[in-house]
């Protein structure tokens, strides 16, 4: 009597069908394109056309070493188009500057013995290109500061300012901070939403439960919704920073280098989200309670972490919250990566934030998740 041979089963063939399921998925509902590409390039549209209205405000840094003892800097201070700003480091200040989010700098000396000039002080400006608009309006009003004789009464004579020091850098424009967070924001809810409905209606409904009666492992279950959630996300990123960089002058300082670091980094934040996002399908009762989960995670990041406006608004303790929130680190690590020219080593602080939540998430998933 011969013996039937025992059928093979192809975990990998299951694993590319459980993927093209997921595809599936995704491209049958067209509101995932909208929230994932069309609303994310209307943001970037809108918010890129902002402009600064009102009076303008100058923002300098005072340089260490300067001469702040004179009736010229008390008088630069007091002026309220003026706003005198510090930084811990060297670093920051210069990367305030390469984005033109400073005026410039000050350097005041007064009188040595070995000068040959009448002045008393002398007034040194540095600032780069990236503020031009605003620098020489400055250097008007540090003359007009001079010529109303505010600083006559420096012993020995009166103010010199030399002729300006200008770095020459490619402008910031409103664009290399938009669209690194509208990146954030389009991989954020829709990731969130996309893996918790996805993973809660297959439980509901009884499909891995039939799955279960075949042999495919439940890990490749996972990996096959995770590869087409993944791919689609990194598709939209790809059409946000090709729109931007051709229709906007986005920043792309290495090119397709630039693009393939931002893509790393979107594949470690992917995994984190639907980390969470599994979370939320395991915990929730109810299909309504979903939105209400995801919420609570996701507004607060997209307030906190730079998405819209800079984070530099918020009182200094709630910056300090700010910096461990998941999608801040992200937005900081595109925007050193696309306008700066940094790579992941210079990421570091961003890259380990990132890990360690991953690892936290992971490790709570581990706990809660529910097949049936």
């Amino acid at each position: 009597m011969s013996t039937q041979p025992t059928p093979t089963y192809s975990q990998l063939t299951a694993l590319l069908s459980m993927t093209r399921a997921g595809f599936r998925a995704i491209f049958a509902n067209p509101i995932a394109i909208v929230f994932s590409v069309i609303f994310p390039i209307v943001f970037v549209l809108i918010f890129s056309a902002f402009g600064s209205g009102g009076s303008p405000t100058y923002k300098i840094s005072v340089l260490p070493g300067s001469d702040t003892i004179n009736t010229f800097y008390q008088a630069l201070r007091q002026n309220p188009a003026v706003e005198l700003v510090s930084f811990s480091d060297t670093v920051k200040l210069q990367q305030a500057l390469v984005k033109g989010k400073l005026t410039g700098t000050l350097l005041l000396t007064g009188k040595t013995a070995t000068d040959t000039t009448q002045a008393s002080l002398r007034v040194q400006f540095f600032s780069t290109t990236a503020s031009g608009p605003t620098i020489g309006p400055f250097l008007n009003l540090l003359d007009y500061i001079r010529l109303q004789g505010l600083a006559a009464s420096l012993p020995g004579g009166g103010v010199s300012i030399d002729r300006p020091v200008i770095r020459e850098v490619r402008k910031y424009l409103p664009i290399d901070f938009v669209l690194p967070g509208q990146l954030g924001f389009s991989i954020l809810f829709s990731t969130l939403f996309g893996i918790a409905f996805t993973f809660y209606g297959l439980r509901e409904q009884g499909v891995l439960k039939r799955f279960f009666a075949t042999p495919i492992h439940r890990i490749n279950i996972l990996i096959g919704i995770g590869i087409s959630r993944i791919f689609f996300q990194l598709l939209s990123v790809l059409v946000l920073l090709l729109f931007g960089h051709w229709v906007l002058d986005f920043t792309l300082q290495n090119g397709w280098i630039s693009m393939v670091q931002i893509g790393s980094f979107t594949v470690l934040m992917l995994l984190l989200l639907m980390g969470v996002g599994l979370i939320f399908s395991s915990i929730a009762k109810t299909d309504a309670t979903i939105p209400l989960l995801i919420n609570l995670f996701a507004l607060p990041q997209m307030l906190l972490s730079g998405t819209f406006f800079s984070v530099e608004v918020f009182p200094p303790w709630l910056q300090r919250i700010c910096e461990v929130l998941p999608l801040k680190q992200f937005n900081d690590a595109v925007r050193k990566i696309s306008f700066e020219g940094l790579g992941w080593l210079d990421c570091g602080k961003e890259l380990g934030v990132l890990l360690l939540w991953l690892v936290l998430v992971y490790a709570l998933l581990s706990r809660l998740l529910r097949w049936e």
